[in-house]
């Protein structure tokens, strides 16, 4: 299998009562996630995060923690991804699809209920409620 880093970013309004959601749409294939994607070489975590959210929603954020690190297998594409999720702050950008590789259709805020239950995978980590910051440190190159 191959391995796959994947860091997405968790975005509440001031409220807490809304997330940032993005629509991807990969062939017949359509579901709602956190903005997010793949690792790039020589890029940190953190930084994948910042430039993937820009690329799916239009948002300029800054880093406000780790939220939660998953691990999946898929199958179907033979991956073992690690997914790396952040708290992020919005600190500029308009929200708007600016998605270089077309796959997402769509952004928007999503009440938590919303994003829930279009997200069943999700449900226990999205919660207004849960301010829990794991510890995160890039220990630069050895």
């Amino acid at each position: 299998m191959k391995r796959v880093d994947v860091a997405s970013t968790l975005i509440f309004d001031s409220a807490r009562q809304n997330i940032v959601m993005v629509h991807n749409r990969k062939g017949e294939s359509a579901y709602w996630s956190l903005p997010g994607g793949a690792v790039e070489p020589g890029e940190t975590l953190e930084q994948a995060a910042i430039r993937e959210t820009k690329e799916e929603s239009g948002l300029d954020v800054e880093i406000a923690g780790l939220h939660s690190v998953r691990e999946v297998y898929f199958a179907g594409s033979r991956q073992h991804a690690l997914l790396f999720t952040f708290y992020a702050r919005v600190i500029g950008g308009q929200l708007e699809v600016c998605d270089p590789d077309g796959d997402i259709v769509d952004v928007r805020w999503l009440t938590v209920q919303e994003a829930n239950e279009l997200t069943p995978y999700l449900p226990e980590r999205l919660s207004p409620h849960d301010t829990r910051v794991a510890p995160y440190f890039f220990q630069g190159t050895r």
